[in-house]
């Protein structure tokens, strides 16, 4: 049970000979009593994707990426975006250009300045990638407009550009780097650090400190290592030995953490539950989806608190949405729309004809057999035959979208309208038929939110959405998880939902 939560971790992820920096030493000191270098030593769950920007994952990858690179634009624990190597920016009064204006006091580790013409080949370079388009689909063009001023010229309003820049879409690369295509294994940035030649790929990488770095106080961690760990006791082992200073943590590291004089730092990251990726109930198997009953009767029929309180180990928030608990776009009432219920999940079952209920092929993975029994159980209890196709996680996220519905460990984002996008409008690889021309009011209102002046008016658009989306039981949401990071006394970390790991920028010296 120990282990249910990394586990869970790793499937949100969507991406997978420790150091001797210990934690009980004092930092060095800069001759005034104060201390002007701290020694980081990171143990992250999952290795770096890729040091290619335009290649990684926003997930796991944010400490190893912002160590090498300058974004444009960063991110607040609000998901709300500040200042980066873009210094200012205004948005046009049509929401169509975007003119950000650009440091001058920065270059790439080989020599190159970093200017408008650098930024904008990276924006490019970026729009084109595999992973990073995501944040650029409404981009018309990008401009050069002089030497330290970019213009983004969009095909249409975008309200989550600069969200999904701030993220982790908006690393600036030496445009010789791009050139040779040598990024994915030889990162060449900007950043506060370079990648040390003594890292070994997938153990552990060391980076050196760029004395000169435009934002070098902000970064006062030397030396500065990165660990992927994916097992949480070697990583909790590791912390208590002082090898690591920092790690992914679980409920057990949380444990102990006030006995050790840690520092724990938690924010929900994930929704769980039942993904229903054929809600038009399209397929023979799904059939039964395209009843609003049947899908609103396996909300009634899980106890989200239940199984916060057993799988979760007490760690999360029962709620029925996909919008993170307590931010813009929930809405609390919600919660009471389907309190559990079994016999009203089978008098629903009963009412859309499966009063004995039906047969449904799930796919399943080591990471998501913590809620294996429970759905037998109460799938039982409803008379509903579930067979488990076993498969292992990597091959999860692509095939689970062939089955009417599946276990889901979906990542949520801070920004409401990237929430609308990724988990209502826009197919997904968890949500490839979103099925919204079925649902009339739900896509007028989607349009509404799109339309709806920012602030207050597009808020309250988002929660009657939100409000369409639960009512028409579009998932079967039983809880949203976090993410936790335990870290020695002397670092302070804030959780940014959307990140599985925040990027160092989100690591605060305060010992």
């Amino acid at each position: 049970m120990k282990k249910a939560l990394p586990g869970v971790a790793l499937a949100a992820a969507a991406a997978f000979a420790l150091t001797a920096c210990t934690s009980g030493t004092d930092a060095p000191s800069d001759g005034d009593g104060g201390t002007s270098v701290h020694p980081l030593s990171i143990g992250n769950f999952l290795d770096v994707t890729s040091w290619d920007p335009s290649l990684a994952d926003i997930g796991f990858d944010g400490p190893y990426l912002s160590a090498v690179y300058d974004p444009l634009l960063t991110i607040d624990g609000d998901g709300q975006p500040q200042p980066g190597l873009a210094t200012d920016w205004e948005v046009s009064d049509d929401f169509t250009t975007i003119t950000m204006n650009l440091r001058t006091d920065t270059e790439f580790s080989n020599g190159e300045a970093f200017n408008a013409e650098a930024a904008v080949k990276s924006l490019e370079y970026l729009k084109a990638g595999v992973r990073s388009q995501e944040a650029y689909q409404k981009v018309e063009s990008f401009e050069a407009v002089d030497e330290d001023t970019i213009a983004i010229h969009l095909t249409q309003r975008d309200d989550t550009i600069l969200y999904f820049m701030g993220l982790g879409r908006s690393y600036m690369m030496a445009p010789s780097a791009i050139d040779d295509g040598s990024l994915a294994t030889a990162p060449v940035g900007s950043g506060p650090y370079t990648l040390g030649a003594s890292s070994v790929p997938g153990a552990e990488y060391h980076f050196d400190k760029v004395a000169d770095h435009w934002a070098a106080e902000d970064f006062p961690f030397d030396p500065l290592t990165i660990s992927p760990l994916s097992d949480a006791t070697a990583m909790l082992n590791g912390m208590e030995g002082g090898q690591f200073n920092l790690i992914y943590g679980d409920k057990t590291a949380m444990d102990l953490a006030p006995d050790n004089g840690w520092n724990v730092a938690s924010g929900l990251s994930m929704w769980v539950g039942l993904q229903f990726s054929d809600r038009l109930g399209a397929t023979e198997m799904g059939k039964p989806l395209g009843d609003v009953r049947v899908r609103q009767a396996l909300n009634y029929a899980f106890n989200g608190q239940e199984l916060v309180d057993t799988i979760g180990q007490g760690v999360g928030v029962a709620t029925n949405q996909v919008f993170p608990a307590d931010t813009p776009g929930y809405v609390k009432s919600l919660n009471e729309l389907y309190p559990a219920n079994i016999e009203k999940a089978k008098q629903l079952l009963a009412e859309a004809g499966y009063a004995d209920g039906f047969d449904v092929t799930m796919p399943m993975a080591p990471p998501f057999q913590p809620w294996q029994a429970i759905i037998e159980q109460t799938f039982g209890e409803l008379g509903i035959g579930v067979t488990f196709k076993e498969t292992d996680f990597m091959q999860y996220m692509s095939v689970a979208p062939e089955y009417p519905m599946f276990v889901a460990v979906i990542a949520m984002d801070g920004n409401p309208v990237a929430t609308v996008e990724r988990q209502i409008a826009k197919p997904q690889w968890y949500n490839p038929n979103p099925g919204i021309e079925a649902f009339p009011e739900i896509q007028a209102q989607i349009d509404t939110v799109f339309t709806a002046e920012p602030g207050d008016e597009q808020i309250a658009a988002i929660e009657k959405l939100n409000e369409l989306v639960t009512e028409q039981a579009f998932f079967s949401v039983w809880s949203q998880s976090t993410n936790t990071y335990i870290s020695t006394s002397e670092f302070e970390v804030t959780p940014v939902i959307g990140m599985m790991f925040p990027t160092l920028r989100q690591i605060e010296v305060v010992g």
